[in-house]
C-alpha cells in the first residue's frame, strides 16, 4: 500500500467513524426509552423542513438530492453576514471570498468550480436569489439580512437549473411578506476592527389578506485586518450597504410578487501574500537578449501577520449592483399552476487589484465591468397525486463589456533602467442563452416513485476584445512600441472571423426512490450536467490561442464546454418527532473536457501568456454525512463529514512548462485536482436552557478542512495544508428582545483561502488568507 492510498484509507476510515457514531444515535436514544412513541411524545415536535430543490414545495426528507437548507436562526449562529459564511458548514463544499475582490465568490461543490475570475468565465455553481439566476460570480457573495433560508443543492443540476450548474445550485429564498401581520426585527451588532452592522426588516399589510410590502436593509462596516507597515493604512476591510423591497399581491388564484433589491460596496484592496519571489528581464542595448533579474524576494506566507505593503496605494473597490423581478404564480385548477419569473439586473464593478501582492509594479490591475441581463422563465407545474412534477421555457440575454488596465513599471528594464509598461484592454461579450425542461414524478406505489427529467439548451456567445500594449523608458522617450491584438482579426486565417460560436448540450436525469416509511427516503440517481465554452477573456497574443497538441501546433480560438455523469444513492431519515434527522450520499462523477487556464512556467519571459484548455478527464467520488441530534429537549447536536477522491486521469497542458507541468512527460500526471480537500467536517452544540421568562443558548461549532491546492498545478506555494476553525457564541433571549457574543476562530487559525497563480508575469503567486480572531456583540428585537 503507498503512501497516498494509505491516507486515503485513513480519511475514510475517519469519515465513516464519525458517520457510524452519529448512525448510533437513534439506536441509542431508543435503547433508554420503553419505546419510540413515548421519548416521542415527550419531545417537542419539530416542524418538517421545506424547500423548492425541485422548484416545488416539498419537505426536505422527500426531495433525492444532495441537499443542505439553512434558515435563518441557523445562519445568525453561524455568523454569516453573507454566503461566505456558510463555508464549513456544508460538506464537499467551498464557498469563499475569491480572487482578490471583496465582492467576488470562490464557488467549488465537489471539486467543480470557476477555473478563473474573469467575467467571460462562466460559474459551475449556479446562484440563485428567488429563483433569479445571477451570471457572474462578482457580486454573488451576497449579504444575508433577510434571508429565510439558504439551500445548497450537491452534484449537477442540469434539468430544473440547467445553465451552468455542472457543481451544484446555491438557492437564496427571501422572506415573502405577511399579508395579514405587521412583524418585523432589527440589530445592531459592534465587533473586533470597529465593525458596525445595522439590520433591520418589516413587513406589513397594506390591504389585509390582499396586499402586502417587507422592507429590509443592511448596512455593513468594518476596517481592515491587514496592515500596510509603510503608510499605516489598513485593507481587506468590509462597507457594504443593501436593500430589498418586496411588493405581494394575493388576488384569488393569482400571486404576485414585485421585488427590487440594490447593493453598494466601496471599500479598500484586498490584499495577500507572495509566496514566490518577483523575477523581472533586462533588455540589452539591442533588444535581442535578456537577462533575468529579483525584482522581490518572497514573503513569509507561512508565518503571515497581516501585514502587506502595496504599491496601489490610494485605490480601492466599487461595486453597484441592482436588479428588478417580477414573480406571478397562477392556480389555473386542478392540478396545474403556472409560474412565471422576470427579471432584469445590472452589475457595475470597479476593482483596483493588487495581483502581486508587493511594493513592486508587476501584477497591478484596474477592472472595471459593466453587466447587464435580462431573463424569462416560465414553469408548469403538475400535481395529480401520483403524478407531480414541472415543465419550462427559459431564456437569458447577458451583455458584458469591460475596461482593464495592468499596470507592470518594475517588470522590463532596458540597459539597467526601468521600462514603462501598461496594457489597455477593452472587450464586449453577448450571450443568448435558450432551454426547454422537463421532470415528472410518478408514485408507482405509495412507497416507491420514480423521477426522469431533460432539458435542451442552446447557447449563442459573440465575444470580441482589442488590447494595447504600451512600452516607454523614461531615459529614452522615443523607445515607445506600441502594439496591439484584436481578437479576432489577428487570427491567421480561417479563424480570423470566429467571434460568435454556439453550443447545445441535452442534460437528462433519472432516479428512483423508496420510503421504508413516512419520515425515511432511499434513493439512487444520475444525472448529466453541463457548463458552457467560451472565449478565452485573458487573450492578449496569438500565442494564448496557440496550442500543441500531439506535436503539432493548433489554433483553438475558443473553449469547449464543460460535461460530467454524476452517480449517487443516498439515505434519508428523521425519528424520534424529528429529535433525530441524518442523511447520506456516496457519488461517483466522471467529469469531462475540464476547463483550465495553465500557468506559463518561469523559465523565460513569454509577455504573459495565459491559454485556456480543455485539460481532459477527472474522475470524483465521496461521501457526505449530515446529522442533527437532540438527546433531550435543551442540547442539539451536529455533524457532518465530507470525503473527497478527486483525480485528474487525463490532462492535456497543450503546451509544455517544464517548471511547473501537471503531465511534464506526456504520459505521466503529476497534479491533484484544485479546491477539492479530501476531507471537510464539522462538529456543533447548541444548548439552551431557561432563566426564568428568559432563555440561554450557549453554542458554537469546530471546523476542519483538508489539505488543498489553490492552483491548477499544484505550485508549492500555492497550497493550504489543512485547518480547524473553532466558533462559540451564547445568546439570551427575552420576549422579544435578544442579545449574542460570538467569537470567530477562537484559536486564531493561520488559513489560506484562494490563490492567483500569473507565473507567466514575474512570476506571480500569491495566497488569501480568512479572517483572523473576531469578536462582536448584537443586540437584537423582534415584533
Amino acid at each position: 500500500m503507498n503512501r497516498r492510498t494509505s491516507l486515503h484509507v485513513r480519511r475514510i476510515a475517519l469519515a465513516a467513524s464519525v458517520a457510524l457514531g452519529a448512525l448510533a444515535a437513534p439506536a441509542m436514544a431508543q435503547d433508554t426509552t420503553d419505546g419510540d412513541r413515548s421519548v416521542a411524545e415527550e419531545a417537542t415536535e419539530e416542524q418538517p423542513i421545506v424547500v423548492i430543490a425541485r422548484k416545488r414545495e416539498e419537505r426536505l426528507l422527500d426531495v433525492p438530492i444532495a441537499v443542505t437548507a439553512l434558515g435563518d436562526e441557523q445562519l445568525e449562529k453561524l455568523g454569516a453576514n453573507d454566503l461566505s459564511g456558510v463555508q464549513g458548514a456544508v460538506p464537499n463544499v467551498n464557498l469563499v471570498q475569491g480572487r482578490g475582490s471583496s465582492a467576488s465568490a470562490n464557488f467549488f461543490i465537489r471539486g467543480i468550480g470557476q477555473p478563473d475570475a474573469l467575467q467571460t468565465f462562466d460559474p459551475a455553481v449556479g446562484v440563485y436569489v428567488d429563483g433569479v439566476y445571477l451570471s457572474r460570480i462578482q457580486g454573488a457573495l451576497l449579504n444575508l439580512f433577510d434571508v429565510q433560508r439558504v439551500e445548497v443543492l450537491r452534484g449537477p443540476q442540469g434539468t430544473l437549473y440547467g445553465k451552468n450548474t455542472i457543481g451544484g445550485a446555491v438557492n437564496v429564498i427571501s422572506k415573502k411578506p405577511d399579508l395579514n401581520e405587521l412583524g418585523g426585527e432589527a440589530s445592531f451588532t459592534y465587533g473586533r476592527f470597529d465593525e458596525t452592522t445595522a439590520k433591520a426588516y418589516v413587513t406589513a399589510p397594506l390591504v389585509p389578506g390582499t396586499l402586502a410590502l417587507s422592507l429590509a436593509g443592511i448596512y455593513d462596516d468594518r476596517d481592515g485586518y491587514v496592515i500596510d507597515p509603510l503608510t499605516g493604512k489598513d485593507y481587506n476591510d468590509r462597507n457594504n450597504l443593501a436593500g430589498r423591497a418586496i411588493l405581494r399581491g394575493q388576488f384569488d388564484a393569482v400571486e404576485v410578487l414585485l421585488s427590487g433589491d440594490y447593493t453598494r460596496q466601496r471599500t479598500g484592496l484586498t490584499l495577500g501574500c507572495a509566496t514566490a519571489p518577483q523575477i523581472g528581464f533586462n533588455y540589452n542595448a539591442t533588444f535581442t537578449a535578456l537577462t533575468p533579474f529579483t525584482i522581490a524576494p518572497a514573503s513569509d506566507c507561512e508565518n503571515y501577520d497581516y501585514r502587506t505593503s502595496t504599491s496601489l496605494t490610494g485605490k480601492g473597490q466599487k461595486l453597484t449592483h441592482w436588479g428588478l423581478s417580477g414573480t406571478v404564480n397562477v392556480d389555473l385548477g386542478g392540478p396545474l399552476s403556472l409560474t412565471s419569473i422576470t427579471a432584469y439586473r445590472k452589475l457595475s464593478p470597479d476593482f483596483f487589484i493588487d495581483i502581486d501582492a508587493t511594493t513592486a509594479e508587476t501584477g497591478d490591475v484596474f477592472v472595471g465591468v459593466r453587466q447587464k441581463q435580462l431573463s424569462q422563465e416560465l414553469q408548469l407545474k403538475l400535481d395529480t397525486g401520483p403524478l407531480a412534477g414541472v415543465l419550462g421555457l427559459y431564456y437569458l440575454n447577458e451583455k458584458v463589456a469591460s475596461h482593464q488596465e495592468a499596470y507592470a513599471d518594475s517588470y522590463l528594464r532596458y540597459v539597467g533602467t526601468p521600462l514603462n509598461f501598461t496594457r489597455y484592454i477593452d472587450d464586449q461579450q453577448e450571450l443568448d442563452s435558450y432551454a426547454a425542461f422537463g421532470q415528472l414524478t410518478y408514485n408507482l406505489t405509495s412507497q416507491f416513485s420514480v423521477t426522469a427529467g431533460l432539458r435542451y439548451t442552446h447557447e449563442r456567445k459573440q465575444y470580441h476584445r482589442l488590447t494595447t500594449a504600451l512600452l516607454a523608458s523614461p531615459v529614452f522617450p522615443a523607445v515607445q512600441v506600441p502594439s496591439s491584438f484584436e481578437f479576432p482579426n489577428n487570427l491567421p486565417a480561417p479563424f480570423n472571423s470566429v467571434d460568435t460560436v454556439s453550443f447545445d448540450a441535452w442534460t437528462p436525469m433519472v432516479s428512483a426512490s423508496f420510503k421504508p416509511t413516512t419520515n425515511t427516503l432511499l434513493y439512487a440517481s444520475a444525472s448529466r450536467g453541463f457548463k458552457s465554452g467560451g472565449f478565452n477573456g485573458r487573450v492578449n497574443a496569438l500565442s494564448d490561442v496557440t496550442l500543441e497538441v500531439n506535436g503539432a501546433t493548433q489554433i483553438v480560438p475558443y473553449f469547449a464546454p464543460e460535461k460530467v455523469w454524476t452517480y449517487e444513492a443516498g439515505a434519508k431519515g428523521s425519528w424520534l418527532g424529528g429529535r433525530v434527522t441524518m442523511a447520506l450520499a456516496a457519488f461517483h462523477s466522471d467529469y469531462q473536457d475540464f476547463q483550465a487556464r495553465v500557468g506559463g512556467g518561469n523559465t523565460g519571459i513569454s509577455g504573459g501568456s495565459f491559454p485556456v484548455i480543455n485539460a481532459g478527464r477527472m474522475t470524483i467520488e465521496g461521501i457526505e454525512f449530515e446529522a442533527t441530534v437532540k438527546p433531550w429537549q435543551p442540547l442539539t447536536l451536529m455533524a457532518s463529514v465530507g470525503y473527497l477522491d478527486a483525480d485528474y486521469k487525463e490532462f492535456n497542458d497543450g503546451r509544455r512548462a517544464p517548471a511547473f507541468s501537471c503531465n511534464p512527460t506526456g504520459t505521466r500526471i503529476t497534479c491533484q485536482p484544485a479546491f477539492a480537500p479530501p476531507i471537510t467536517a464539522r462538529l456543533g452544540v447548541d444548548y439552551t436552557v431557561p432563566i426564568g421568562s428568559a432563555a440561554l443558548s450557549l453554542g458554537g461549532d469546530a471546523r476542519f478542512v483538508d489539505k488543498q491546492y489553490l492552483s491548477v498545478d499544484n505550485r508549492p506555494g500555492l497550497t493550504e495544508d489543512g485547518y480547524f476553525l473553532g466558533n462559540i457564541y451564547a445568546q439570551v433571549d427575552f420576549d422579544r428582545f435578544y442579545i449574542r457574543g460570538m467569537v470567530k476562530n477562537v484559536t486564531g487559525e493561520l488559513y489560506k483561502t484562494d490563490g492567483q497563480e500569473f507565473s507567466s508575469v514575474a512570476n506571480i503567486q500569491t495566497v488569501y488568507f480568512g479572517d483572523p480572531r473576531t469578536w462582536q456583540l448584537t443586540v437584537g428585537a423582534r415584533f
